[in-house]
Order: structure tokens, then C-alpha cells, then sequence
């Protein structure tokens, strides 16, 4: 019967681990996407600085397939300004979801922790008997 248990035990804690794995893995993939929003970020953040110190009558063109196109000054500024808006709620996504995805890592390695001292008690019990 003890046996059986630490068997039991010992499948439940693999499981946990596979979980615990895969949601590190997930926290993983989260940092390197933030980490690429972050860098557009700047990028955006730089661009409209840029566009900023041109007067008004300038000539701003961008690049469009292996093309430069004529752009408004106003249009391109609304358009840097929308980007670096939704770059911007996409970081506030992320964080919120690596916080949830944190909170489940600590959830499981507690849930793993248990688990390994029900066993080493189940086992220290075993070889007593």
C-alpha cells in the first residue's frame, strides 16, 4: 500500500515539474517579446523626438517595401504617436500576464515542495517499518 502511495506521489510530483517547466518556459517567451516591444518602444520614442524638431513645412518620407514614399508631417506624427500607444498597452499586457505566469511558478514550486516532503516522510516511514 505504502509502496503504491510513493509511486503515486512520484507521478503526481513529475507532472508538477512538466507543469512547472512549461510555465517557465512561457515566462521565458514573454520576457523576449517584451524585450523586443521594448526596444520598438524606444525606436518610436526616438522617431517622434525626430519628428518633433522638423518644421513644418518638411519633407518627411517613409519607407514602404523597398520604396520612400511622401508623407505629411501631421500624418506621420499621429501615426508614430498611435504606434508607440499600442506598443505601450502591449507592454502593460505583458507585464500583467509574466505577473500571473509568476504567480503560478511560485503556486507549483510550493504544490512540488509539499509534495517531496510527503514522500520523504512516506519513505522514512517505509524504511522504519
Amino acid at each position: 500500500m505504502s509502496s503504491s502511495n510513493i509511486r503515486d506521489l512520484q507521478r503526481e510530483l513529475e507532472n508538477k515539474a512538466n507543469d512547472l517547466n512549461k510555465l517557465q518556459k512561457d515566462i521565458a517567451k514573454n520576457h523576449q517579446v517584451r524585450k523586443k516591444y521594448t526596444i520598438q518602444l524606444g525606436e518610436n520614442e526616438l522617431v517622434l523626438k525626430e519628428l518633433d524638431l522638423l518644421n513644418e513645412d518638411a519633407n518627411v518620407y517613409k519607407l514602404i517595401g523597398p520604396v520612400l514614399v511622401k508623407q505629411d508631417l501631421a500624418e506621420a506624427n499621429a501615426n508614430v504617436r498611435k504606434r508607440i500607444e499600442y506598443i505601450s498597452a502591449e507592454l502593460k499586457r505583458l507585464d500583467a500576464t509574466v505577473q500571473d505566469l509568476e504567480e503560478k511558478q511560485n503556486s507549483k514550486k510550493e504544490t512540488i515542495m509539499k509534495l517531496q516532503q510527503k514522500m520523504q516522510s512516506l519513505q522514512a516511514g517505509k524504511g522504519k517499518a
